[in-house]
């Protein structure tokens, strides 16, 4: 940008929003730092680091000479990402906060008040780009230049309201560089190591938090491994309640000592279990051994509570896809239809799952996506 703006950075404490603040700060621009607190339920707890942040986020606005407003988003937060994130878990799917919480708390709520105090543009610390397109118009959310910390799957919701006011500095950085610059201008957090915790109870144990909000209801683990068998539906061990646990996951399980000989594909007595399928109606949780067992597979899977960042859905055909955070883009056949959107694979997916979110991209841009509702297995 050649005209000089004021623009509020959302300062976290960490390193990545910190950088950004310096980098607009060196461009010119009037920089404001505002600091987002958006869970208060148990401040003085060993997991919840937010009075530790503000004091780093304070620190970096003392380093970097200028201001920084802290600001109350919690009760925003409870009422627009916890609530539904409870309401989620309860039944029986597995959503992400951080999807909702940024559309809802930090690109709407954030960007809201940062407009109230007269800001042009907002900027966070996230790794990700936009890109204005000359022929249609249209701004564009494209992948951060760093592959391993593209953060676009969790923006994917952005409109072109909350796009054309909002920049990302650091996308356009390695997260080595931003550490690099965060050394050499003597940010007080230039170590500090990266959160990894869900946005709002920072990196606590989950089943311990859930155990707060979620009542128990414990019923059978069942074998799923060997369809058409005596062994198939055979009681394998004992769930605490379905909402906590996730499809794929196999940390947890209680079941680790339990032997199923000749289990399918290539998935030996000792072979780890996984849960594949849970069964609201009678409280069951389903669990196979063998990361390949076709229960685990998805050829397909529809989508729904969808958003697009162009405001509208794209032509159908061929895209990549990621039906979670952590995986590579993988190849898909989009189709919308009246409630959402399917994605067909031409190899099938694994652990796809309810709750999280399916997002599209074309090559580097993320078009938007929807919320996993159900998948068919290979």
């Amino acid at each position: 940008m050649s005209k000089k703006q004021r623009i509020v950075v959302g300062l976290s404490g960490g390193v990545d929003s910190a950088v950004s603040a310096y980098l607009l700060k060196k461009q010119g621009h009037e920089v404001v730092g505002i600091f987002m607190k958006n869970w208060e339920d148990d401040d003085d707890s060993e997991y919840c680091s937010t009075n530790v942040d503000f004091v780093d986020a304070a620190a970096v606005a003392d380093v970097l000479g200028i201001e920084i407003e802290h600001v109350n988003f919690a009760a925003d937060y409870k009422d627009r990402v916890f609530s539904e994130f409870l309401r989620e878990y309860q039944a029986g799917r597995t959503p992400n906060p951080d999807i909702l919480c940024n559309a809802e708390i930090k690109f709407k709520s954030f960007l809201d008040h940062a407009m109230k105090v007269g800001a042009e543009k907002i900027a966070t610390g996230h790794y990700a780009r936009v890109r204005l397109n000359e022929t249609t118009g249209l701004h564009e959310l494209l992948k951060g230049l760093d592959p391993n910390k593209d953060q676009s799957y969790f923006l994917h919701r952005l409109n072109q309201a909350q796009l054309a006011k909002t920049l990302f500095p650091v996308g356009e950085l390695h997260k080595t560089e931003v550490r690099r610059i965060a050394e050499e201008i003597g940010l007080p957090n230039a170590k500090k190591k990266d959160s990894t915790g869900i946005c709002f109870i920072g990196e606590r144990p989950f089943r311990e938090f859930l155990n707060r909000y979620i009542s128990k209801e414990p019923g059978a683990i069942k074998d799923g491994t060997q369809l058409n068998t005596k062994n198939f539906g055979r009681t394998v061990g004992k769930h605490v309640g379905l909402s906590f646990y996730t499809l794929g996951q196999r940390q947890g399980l209680g079941i680790g000592g339990v032997k199923d000989k000749g289990a399918q594909r290539g998935a030996g007595e000792h072979s780890p279990w996984y849960v594949a399928r849970k069964d609201i109606e009678k409280n069951t949780l389903w669990v196979v051994q063998g990361h390949e067992h076709p229960w685990l597979l998805s050829k397909e899977l529809h989508a729904q509570d969808v958003s697009w960042c162009a405001g509208h859905a794209p032509q159908a055909g061929s895209y990549g896809n990621k039906s979670r955070y952590r995986q590579a883009d993988s190849a898909c056949e989009f189709f919308a239809t009246g409630d959402g959107f399917e994605l067909r694979f031409p190899q099938s997916q694994w652990a796809v799952t309810p709750g999280q979110s399916a997002v599209l991209y074309d090559g580097e841009v993320c078009l938007g996506g929807g919320v996993i509702a159900s998948m068919q297995t290979a």
